[in-house]
């Protein structure tokens, strides 16, 4: 990834390096992290005027961590200190409400939001993040505030922005096994849907949306009046579709599950047969030519181009998987605090100034989660993957990870300029803590590699590079109403507790194995 990125604020992190080895997390027959996570929370606690407080106050940060998220010990303290501060800060946007539990998107009331300060844009990474709490009951009431208590007000507020609400939704439930939940969503479910369908369907079967609409304004490609057809919701609604289906399945409605299975189908041919530039090797935004129905392709390639493997929608092919050649190319989104939301050897490249919401070019937090969880599938879900890598996956996300900081403390924002790391709305309160991507679904269920399944499975696929770490432990995961516990100690020395890689569920030890491999683990 450059050698400009491995050097980066790497003085900074050197103390949570020294501070991880201050915790003896093999001592005592009952193994815990929980010193560790004290440390960091106490950390972060001092850091933190706290001008605003939810649901959970620093003061009890703490505990309620402690009962609630999975604990990690690796011997990246980057990616270790930012797994820690984002469970921190996603902490503090969790909110009660008279219509129950969300959580917010800013920490602070701005104008363009709903009730309570409320916010659909990020939903779909708020539930990825969220799924891997112990405790159900928050997330559950933050889905039903949307798909219920939202649509019954005057003015809905769930469709301000594109989403990929009902595939989020589905993969929750491959994490907490609850089929009754997402069942008894169905109908709310559906009728979503074809809201969407009513709203930003074209004749031809594509979705268009503004990128304004996509949470992604003043983008190279968009338009606010332009019914320009986008990579975004085009894939977020055949991510919907398949995951419609596949509830559809599970509640015997097979009226349902033919429509989505079909319409799926659909969106898939189309998107690869429209969306897709030959010449550019990239799924690209489709314009309308003003005052006419002629479309022609953006001359842009921007990073919303990998989101249609979010959902392993592209076959598997190398005509697509070259698409991803532009990753590591520091002309194309490769820079050294990041990826950027647009090729850097565009000409309006960085060309709408600053201090707005530009997506054209700088650094989003939002699209780099996008980008990793689809890099994430192409790793272990595809046979073509035009030279990527475990450790290109390791090294992007570890620079995504150093990237959260500001003067040297752990800082989360809205977006950065690509050279620099500067976030670009300065000092603006509301940007502290913005809650609107994900980091810990990212080492959890594909660095790490917990892969949740419908099947009464459990699968473990890794994306830590051969060599790289000789030990982990990720403690305390929820699945499928179980704990389960993931320990990988080459040589025994770390956790005195043998060699190699073990999975703990429920406090029995279920898989034993030499290797940092591919798991599959029955009885789920």
């Amino acid at each position: 990834m450059g050698s400009v990125k491995v050097i980066i604020a790497v003085c900074l992190f050197l103390p949570l390096r020294l501070l991880a080895q201050q915790v003896n997390v093999s001592s005592g027959k009952a193994m815990t992290l929980e010193p560790v996570l004290k440390k960091y929370v106490d950390r972060f606690n001092s850091l933190d005027s706290e001008y605003v407080k939810n649901y959970v106050s620093n003061a009890d940060a703490f505990d309620w961590l402690k009962a609630n998220v999975p604990l990690l010990d690796c011997p990246d303290s980057t990616i270790e200190q930012t797994y820690y501060y984002r469970w921190w800060t996603f902490r503090k946007h969790l909110k009660e409400t008279p219509d129950g539990f969300i959580f917010t998107e800013f920490i602070t009331p701005v104008k363009h939001a709903g009730r309570f300060n409320a916010l659909s844009c990020a939903f779909g990474h708020h539930v990825y993040e969220g799924r891997w709490l112990r405790n159900t009951t928050y997330l559950d009431q933050y889905i039903q505030y949307w798909y219920l208590k939202d649509a019954q007000q005057k003015a809905p507020r769930f469709h301000q922005f594109s989403s990929w609400a009902a595939d989020a939704v589905y993969n929750r439930f491959l994490v907490d096994g609850d089929s009754s939940f997402v069942k008894v969503l169905l109908p709310a479910m559906d009728e979503d849907y074809r809201l969407w369908e009513r709203e930003k369907r074209l004749p031809d079967g594509l979705f268009w949306q503004f990128d304004v609409k996509d949470g992604m304004e003043e983008s190279i490609s968009g338009a606010r009046r332009e019914k320009h057809t986008r990579p975004t919701i085009s894939s977020y609604m055949y991510g919907n579709a398949n995951a419609l289906a596949k509830i559809a399945t599970m509640a015997a409605n097979d009226t349902l599950r033919t429509r989505y299975t079909a319409d799926a189908k659909k969106i898939r041919n189309l998107v690869q047969t429209q969306l897709w530039d030959d010449t550019a090797a990239f799924f690209k935004v489709r314009q309308v030519i003003k005052g006419s129905e002629t479309t022609r392709f953006s001359n842009a390639r921007e990073q919303i181009g990998f989101i249609p493997w979010y959902f392993d929608l592209p076959a598997d092919k190398s005509k697509y998987a070259a698409a991803w050649e532009q990753l590591t190319d520091t002309s194309g989104f490769d820079a050294p605090w990041g990826l950027t939301t647009a090729e850097r050897r565009h000409p309006l490249f960085r060309s709408h100034g600053s201090g707005g919401c530009e997506w054209d070019g700088a650094i989003w937090p939002f699209a780099t989660t996008q980008t990793l969880k689809g890099l994430a599938n192409l790793l272990t879900h595809y046979k073509h993957k035009d030279g990527m890598t475990p450790a290109v996956y390791y090294n992007t996300l570890l620079v995504y990870a150093r990237s959260q900081q500001k003067n040297g403390v752990p800082y989360l924002g809205e977006y950065q300029d690509e050279r620099t790391g500067y976030w670009l709305k300065g000092d603006d309160p509301r940007s502290s803590y913005y809650n609107h991507s994900g980091f810990c679904d990212l080492v959890i269920n594909d660095l790490i590699g917990l892969k949740p399944r419908a099947d009464g499975k459990l699968e473990l696929y890794p994306l830590i590079p051969q060599g790289k770490w000789d030990w982990f432990y990720l403690e305390g995961v929820p699945y499928h109403g179980k704990v389960v516990s993931v320990r990988w100690d080459k040589t025994g020395e770390r956790y005195g507790k043998g060699k190699g890689l073990r999975i703990v569920v429920d406090g029995k030890e279920v898989y034993s194995g030499k290797g940092l491999n591919r798991v599959v683990v029955k009885g789920f």
